[in-house]
């Protein structure tokens, strides 16, 4: 009679086909929505990247040119002392 209970109570513990389906679709779509999450990040971090980049390149740039700029003053200046 226990054993018989036992199994009765096992059973009603027990989800039915649907309620797993469901389960596994949810997770299914909360992976899902990790994965995109994911590479939204790395997209966004490669992003960011680029535009570090760029804005040290520009400003490497920019010194070169106001260096090139002060030594062209510096010779045009000891050339005519």
């Amino acid at each position: 009679m226990v054993a018989i209970a036992g199994l009765l109570a096992l059973g009603a513990c027990s989800k039915s086909a649907s309620d797993k389906a469901a389960d596994n679709v949810r997770a299914a779509g909360e992976n899902a929505a990790d994965t995109i999450e994911a590479a939204g990040a790395n997209v966004a971090s490669g992003l960011q990247n680029q535009a570090d980049v760029v804005q040290d390149t520009a400003s490497n740039r920019a010194d070169a040119v106001r260096n090139a700029a002060e030594n062209k003053a510096d010779r045009i200046e000891a050339n005519h002392h």
